[in-house]
């Protein structure tokens, strides 16, 4: 009876590991009826405007003083002026592309990322308890800062945003 009941479990075990579908390595689930907490955008403080005879006529589903613009945000962060026009896109997207581009780029990684999470799945026991592999599978693609940071100093290039060396 004994060796039934564990080669039915075998069974079970097995057949579970062998499950296809997209491998999910970061498995978030909201446990409670409260808002999800990855969709919570931070907003800018709020400031009391100098006059309020200035203040623009609302318009909903637009954007306020206090809400991000990514976009903007994105073109400050890569070196652009935002609202600069067409004209200052087509410089940023020229200064971005001056080691060529790939056109496909984004599918090209989708492919190679869903082809890399085929072959790294996860210990069978991680997947059984839902917990999250996604650090132990990307551990060699991860980055360290200050690695990272060390070796452009040593090619003699600026890294203005990172620690001063030691």
């Amino acid at each position: 009876m004994r060796a039934a009941l564990a080669l039915a479990g075998a069974v079970i075990l097995t057949v579970s590991a062998c499950g296809g579908g997209d491998p999910d390595l970061v498995r978030l689930r909201t446990t409670g009826d409260g808002p999800d907490p990855f969709s919570v955008v931070p907003q800018g403080p709020l400031e009391m405007p100098p006059s309020l005879d200035t203040l623009p006529v609302p318009t909903p589903g637009g954007v306020n003083r206090t809400e991000p613009d990514p976009r903007a945000q994105a073109i400050t962060a890569l070196g652009g002026t935002p609202g600069a026009g067409a004209a200052g896109d087509n410089a940023l997207l020229t200064a971005t592309a001056r080691y060529g581009r790939q056109a496909d780029i984004r599918s090209a990684l989708d492919t190679e990322d869903e082809d890399f999470r085929q072959e790294n799945r996860g210990r069978l026991l991680n997947r059984i308890v839902n917990g999250s592999t996604y650090y132990d599978v990307y551990s060699d693609e991860i980055l360290d800062p200050a690695d990272e940071a060390a070796r452009w100093r040593e090619q003699g290039l600026r890294t203005p945003s990172a620690p001063p060396s030691e």
